[in-house]
């Protein structure tokens, strides 16, 4: 449909492209369902026509990263996305009837709510899932009737290129535009006049992503990365959690902002939890070294920069535990243990496959240190007490809980993904995206009565009266 767009004189492109959306959004601003049920089959459509391409393409970028690792964390996710959308947007879209105080809805007068699109929504995706977090958002945001535009990370550039080919071959520019360059091209962006912006990424560029959004007062979903602690309880099966702990921690190489950064295990069963990370980690990867299915760091600097993480940990007193052997971008997991609070392992997010593990002796103690620190996106507990589920749940601040498992949430299209703090504010996925990319329009209609005629002046002692008795406990 239209011809995809490279970073060669983007900034002319970005301000045509936002003027061109915009002007279409005018000419029909509330899209019937008919419409956003149809976007949204596109994208399902150019997902599952280029599934393969996708993989090879993910793969590429990443230097190894197995197909099934593709379909299940980027392909799937997005087209479980798209599908529940498409299920449920004729029902998002009803008007949301609201009762109208007393006496007035007595009188006839009617109080509601229209969802109504926000306009343009652009979205700044990562690297790290660059098909999920390119495309899952967008589910909600078309469902909310907007139109949008992507700059998808310059970090996986054949699947940006990929997105873009796709997605110009099925959509007009007005409606959805592939924007592919680096960071200025990405900074450029960031300054768009948008209805709407959607940044996944870290804190750290986050801050530079509102900042440039900052001058347009433009309302941002920000999904960024944060310390995620595990809470093991005593009353925990340790082999379990330790299992799925390290699942999620070899997963896509531990580069996932929902990854475990720091565990905490009841100081005896320290040494226990250890050896079961150890075996768990050799029955998924028996030759980890040579194993097709475990992903790469996508680059050898972020590579480097674990390696220098492990050795500021050990130089700081630190025992560094590795679980294989390191090979270019190839990481194996380890376990770092006895970490003072110094490291830089415990004040950076990590993003691989490094775990702090640390021993406690009180669980109010680890929920003070968890408090002490900024919010993380999701914080984990592993444990059979409904008190100790309770007291994490309401004594701390995350984006999420997950209770005997991990990442597990943001499955979930019925339950808000997002952040608090310095995690990421706003959320999306099902009904609470839908929402959140959508205007809720108040509407009140007065009766034929005129009830707000007695407070015009000049005022009566009736009035006066009434204020009277309203005014006191």
């Amino acid at each position: 449909m239209n011809q995809a767009i490279n970073s060669l004189d983007t900034t002319v492109d970005l301000a045509t492209i936002l003027s061109a959306q915009k002007s279409a959004q005018r000419e029909d601003p509330y899209p019937s369902a008919l419409v956003r049920v149809d976007r949204l089959d596109r994208v399902i459509d150019l997902v599952v026509r280029n599934e393969q391409k996708f993989c090879d393409a993910v793969h590429a970028d990443f230097g190894n990263r197995s197909i099934i690792n593709t379909q299940s964390l980027d392909i799937m996710p997005v087209l479980q996305a798209f599908k529940h959308a498409k299920k449920h947007v004729s029902h998002w879209m009803k008007t949301e009837a609201r009762k109208s105080n007393f006496p007035l809805g007595l009188l006839g007068a009617k109080s509601k709510v229209e969802y109504l699109p926000l306009g343009v929504v652009g979205n700044i995706s990562p690297w790290n899932f660059p098909v999920q977090l390119a495309l899952m958002p967008l589910a909600d945001v078309f469902a909310a009737g907007n139109r949008t535009m992507l700059k998808p990370s310059e970090l996986t550039p054949s699947t940006s290129r990929l997105l873009a080919e796709t997605v110009a071959e099925n959509f007009n520019q007005d409606e959805f535009a592939v924007i592919e360059g680096g960071v200025d091209v990405a900074k450029d962006f960031a300054g768009l006049a948008f209805d709407h912006l959607i940044f996944t990424g870290s804190t750290q560029v986050g801050k530079l992503v509102a900042s440039s959004a900052a001058p347009n007062l433009v309302p941002m979903t920000l999904e960024l990365g944060g310390k995620n602690p595990v809470i093991i309880s005593e009353s925990a099966d340790l082999k379990l959690a330790a299992e799925k702990i390290m699942w999620a921690k070899t997963m896509n190489g531990g580069q996932i902002c929902l990854c475990p950064d720091t565990v905490y295990v009841g100081r005896a069963r320290l040494n226990e939890f250890v050896d079961h990370c150890k075996g768990a980690v050799k029955a998924m990867f028996p030759d980890i070294e040579r194993d097709a299915d475990y992903t790469h760091i996508i680059s050898q600097r972020h590579a480097d920069r674990l390696a220098d993480l492990c050795r500021d940990a050990e130089d700081k007193g630190a025992t560094v535990i590795s679980l294989g052997s390191s090979d270019g971008c190839r990481v194996p997991p380890s376990l770092i243990l006895n970490a003072s609070n110094d490291c830089r392992v415990l004040q950076e997010e990590i993003f691989g496959g490094l775990l702090v593990v640390a021993p406690y002796d009180k669980l109010d103690k680890v929920i003070d240190t968890i408090n002490s620190g900024e919010r993380p996106l999701v914080l984990y507990y592993f444990g059979k007490s409904q008190t100790e589920i309770d007291q994490v749940t309401f004594q701390t601040m995350s984006g999420g809980l997950v209770v005997n498992d991990l990442i597990a949430h943001c499955l979930q299209e019925n339950l808000p993904f997002g952040g608090v703090g310095a995690s990421g504010s706003g959320a999306y996925h099902g009904f609470d995206g839908f929402k959140n990319f959508s205007h809720a329009k108040a509407v009140y209609q007065q009766s034929k009565f005129d009830p707000l005629k007695m407070i015009r002046p000049p005022f009566s002692t009736r009035l006066r009266g009434y204020i009277a008795k309203q005014i006191k406990k």
